[in-house]
């Protein structure tokens, strides 16, 4: 069992990394001053994607 397959199979680390990727896409939309908002949801999705961790997302204006 490779450590991916142990987080995936963590409910309580798949929430603590959501939560991380929430915030971590919150800081960089911040200091950017949101002009590259759609760039770093679509990374953020994309790496969530990678872990395991798809979610059901808004769209988003």
């Amino acid at each position: 069992m490779g450590i991916l397959d142990k987080f995936k199979s963590n409910k309580a680390a798949r929430e603590r990394a959501r939560q991380a990727s929430d915030a971590a896409e919150k800081k960089a939309n911040e200091r950017t001053g949101g002009k590259h908002e759609q760039h770093i949801d679509t990374g953020q999705q994309q790496a969530e994607r990678r872990l395991g961790m798809d979610r059901d997302r808004p769209d988003q204006p």
